[in-house]
């Protein structure tokens, strides 16, 4: 499956079309069903569909799954080993192909999915030899007799399958693409690679799903720069390390899921403590314990915020694109060492797995802020320690690392005073605390949320995060047709709340829907907590059945606040 779509993908992509991937895949080791959607445009993509146009069926179940969300001009490729049949009150075209007959005939059965691949394409009426350079790459290192079986195998499909349709379905051409290659990659590597490109050096990290990827992105590409990556026994050991890495001078994370990140609480307290730089990315999946670990969820939300005991400076970053995924964990290292304190990154399962096209990546947007890192520390006087932990104006201390001349100092995860020596005295207590809670109330961070406000009173006002905001755009469309007005924000910034930007698009709604991935609202229940004014406006559609929102499924919800008089 995996190999299927990366090849069809490519060709895809190759011709320029904007693409948008999803994978349903079952977490146990036994497998169960798996499916890889795949949608084109001219135009570009940030959801899944309600529908599909071509169903590739390897087995009947997928079948019996899957063909209810076919169009009524919808098409069924299926492999004729399995004698494929319609379900009942299904009425589409079902296109039997020997495809593991070709692939035996050919060799071996593995070649079933090129086979499938060549006749799924040459329905579509695209040509054959964008699609054959991709499978030629992908085989290249086996040897040139692989690579030949493999071009026969497409061929083969897409012979057999236009012979049974009468050639490629006009219903389903694609127009024309504007030729321009540009990026299709997942979430997770698009933090890997902003990683990479903010100076991380360092990665300590527990394989976990769905955040496994950018490890092993990162496993890559971190030996060829002098970095490192170690694959640690748990979470406990990796949040500590990277802390430790960070407080060392380097510039370092951690990635996991929810699991992982309950686990990492106390030391990310530590981190707050000792004000301590440190990028944690959280990308959320279905909980909780064991839970869905490969089902989508948005359901970390007060943990990110309130899950480490006692309270600490904390910045809490929700990218909701590919592109943003990279540009905000070059933003999430920066704020980590101007603010001295944890930095958590938060995706979905959706958005860190689903493959999305973008553009080509900006690298002159870049910059390194290492904050209070000093180059060079005055001698002390009578040999006193470097105040650390020097209460200023801003909350924000002067930081030398291990090592540095002059900057000899104390540090310990209890309560200290300005060099680091530990203190009970409630005087100091209340001057560190104020200090350190104090480092964020001037936060700057770029674009907060991100808000299209086309109407100054609009009918609805839709808010989500994450993956939701192309979901929601595209409802929004639906909306539009039928009169109804409305403005969308994505919440980029969870924690500190942004209260100021927040505050005007609210005003302007009478109705205010809130679209996440969770049982209990707790997005919404943040927005009412920070802004309890608005509260008797708000309404939740929630989803937390594992699978991510449809645009029909926020159409219809928004059709019925609509209707709602608060």
């Amino acid at each position: 499956m995996e190999s299927t779509d990366r090849i069809f993908s490519t060709a895809l992509n190759r011709l320029g079309y904007y693409l948008y991937g999803y994978r349903h895949f079952s977490s146990r080791i036994k497998g169960g069903h798996t499916n890889n959607k795949i949608r084109i445009s001219i135009e570009p993509l940030r959801a899944i569909a309600d529908e599909l146009d071509i169903l590739v069926a390897f087995d009947q179940e997928s079948i019996d799954l899957n063909a209810t969300e076919l169009t009524g001009d919808g098409v069924i490729v299926a492999d004729a080993k399995f004698n494929p049949v319609l379900p009942t009150g299904v009425e589409v075209r079902l296109y039997s192909v020997p495809i593991t007959q070709i692939a035996e005939e050919l060799g071996t059965s593995l070649m079933k999915n090129m086979v499938a691949t060549g006749a799924s394409w040459a329905l579509l009426g695209l040509p054959l030899e964008v699609l054959n350079r991709a499978v030629e790459e992908e085989f290249a290192r086996k040897g040139l007799q692989v690579v030949a079986k493999n071009l026969e195998a497409v061929q083969r499909g897409a012979e057999y399958v236009l012979e049974l349709a009468g050639g490629p379905l006009d219903e389903f051409r694609l127009g024309q693409a504007d030729g321009k290659q540009k990026l299709f990659l997942i979430g997770n590597d698009a933090i890997g690679l902003g990683a990479v490109a903010a100076g991380c050096r360092f990665m300590a990290a527990y394989p976990i799903t769905p955040a496994s990827e950018i490890m092993e992105y990162l496993i890559k590409v971190l030996p060829k720069l002098g970095g490192t990556v170690i694959q640690t026994e748990d979470e406990i050991a990796a949040i500590t390390m990277a802390i430790g890495a960070n407080y060392g001078g380097a510039r370092a994370l951690t990635a996991s899921a929810g699991p992982g990140l309950s686990l990492m609480m106390e030391a990310i307290g530590l981190a707050g403590m000792t004000e301590t730089p440190v990028v944690i990315v959280d990308t959320q999946r279905g909980g909780p314990s064991t839970g869905l670990p490969t089902k989508q969820e948005q359901s970390d939300i007060n943990a990110m915020i309130y899950g480490t005991h006692g309270e600490i400076p904390k910045i809490v970053i929700a990218p909701s694109t590919v592109e943003e995924c990279f540009y905000d964990t070059v933003e999430a290292f920066n704020l980590a060492e101007i603010y001295q304190c944890p930095v958590i990154l938060v995706t979905d399962l959706q958005l860190s797995l689903g493959k999305q096209s973008a553009e080509p990546f900006d690298y002159h947007r870049i910059s390194i802020n290492r904050g209070k890192l000093q180059a060079e520390i005055e001698p002390r006087e009578n040999g006193s320690l470097f105040k650390r932990y020097e209460a200023t104006e801003d909350g924000i201390s002067p930081r030398s690392i291990p090592g540095q001349k002059n900057g000899i100092h104390h540090v310990t995860g209890v309560e200290h005073g300005e060099d680091g020596r530990p203190s009970e005295s409630s005087t100091n207590r209340l001057k560190m605390m104020n200090k350190r809670l104090s480092k964020l109330a001037k936060l700057r961070m770029t674009d907060p949320i991100v808000a299209e406000s086309l109407h100054e009173q609009p009918d609805l006002l839709i808010i989500g995060m994450g993956s939701t905001g192309g979901t929601i755009d595209e409802a929004r469309n639906r909306l539009r047709e039928e009169g109804i007005t409305s403005n969308h924000v994505t919440v980029r910034l969870l924690h500190p709340f942004p209260i100021e930007e927040m505050k005007p698009q609210m005003d302007r709604a009478k109705r205010i829907v809130v679209v996440e991935n969770n049982a209990t609202g707790q997005l919404a229940n943040l927005i009412k907590m920070h802004l309890p004014e608005y509260a008797d406006r708000i309404r939740n559609q929630l989803k937390y059945d594992g699978n991510p929102f449809l645009p029909s499924e926020i159409y219809s919800a928004c059709k019925e606040m609509f209707a709602w008089q608060p």
